[in-house]
């Protein structure tokens, strides 16, 4: 399978849209990250228009690129499935062929948990981690990837499972928090809950904590009490661009 060395990576968003053209040998951007608002109402032909500007900007009239894009969806054989924070015509769509018509080449597309997973076991907190990665975005609901000796395996929900006769983000996410006024303390709690219950179904070899919330992991967890080794997540805002560039170039 042929590989490049540059691809552009797209994060779609309920809030804004990201690109940038990165290095997937160092993962590094070499481009500027560009960053626009989510259209309101997040409709489809609105959001394939603006991520067509963003790779236009960054400059690739030859179509040769390799363009990685993740969404807030579970994503199967290129259909939308669900959909996070954007409109509800994103269900069931055919969205990878919209995005290929509308570009006029072929891309990855993926959902944003499973790329932001990808980017942290190739450059961040997961790189020579051997054994299952369990990797959780802690905002609005709670995203997640597996990963199980360097591959990802897609399109989990995890936090959607149910702990204790509730969707577990209803308490663990940061959203939970925020909804609940609920200090750090009280928040690690429900988290503990959560943890453990992953920890009983999967025997994880190092659990990836991403989200806003990371930046402030010393507050939360060194309070969680767990066998498995549970680390904050390294590049954040970037995740998204760089797991979705990475899968472009190794998969087109």
């Amino acid at each position: 399978m042929a590989t490049t060395s540059l691809a552009i990576g797209i994060d779609i968003g309920g809030t804004g849209i990201k690109g940038a053209l990165v290095d997937v040998t160092t993962g590094e951007l070499v481009s500027e990250r560009i960053k626009v608002a989510t259209p309101a109402g997040g409709e489809p032909a609105d959001i394939v228009a603006e991520v067509a500007a963003i790779v236009e900007q960054l400059g690739d009239s030859t179509g040769k690129v390799p363009v990685g894009v993740c969404f807030p969806a579970v994503v199967i054989g290129g259909r939308t499935m669900s959909a996070a924070n954007v409109s509800k015509r994103w269900i069931g769509l055919p969205a990878e062929a919209l995005f290929e018509q509308t570009l006029g080449r072929d891309i990855v597309f993926v959902n944003d948990a499973d790329a932001a997973g990808v980017a942290e076991l190739h450059f961040g907190a997961a790189r020579g981690i051997r054994g299952l990665v369990i990797m959780t975005t802690l905002g609005t609901g709670i995203g997640s990837a597996l990963l199980f000796d360097g591959v990802l395996i897609p399109n989990t929900e995890l936090g959607h499972l149910e702990i204790d006769g509730r969707d577990a983000e209803r308490r663990a996410s940061f959203a939970a928090k925020e909804r609940g006024r609920l200090s750090w303390t009280r928040w690690a709690k429900h988290l503990q809950r959560y943890y453990e219950t992953l920890e009983m179904l999967f025997s994880p070899t190092l659990f990836v904590v991403g989200g806003g919330v990371s930046k402030e992991s010393d507050q939360f967890l060194p309070l969680l009490k767990l066998h498995t080794p549970i680390v904050p997540a390294e590049l954040r805002n970037n995740a998204g661009i760089l797991g979705a560039a990475w899968l472009a170039a190794r998969l087109l």
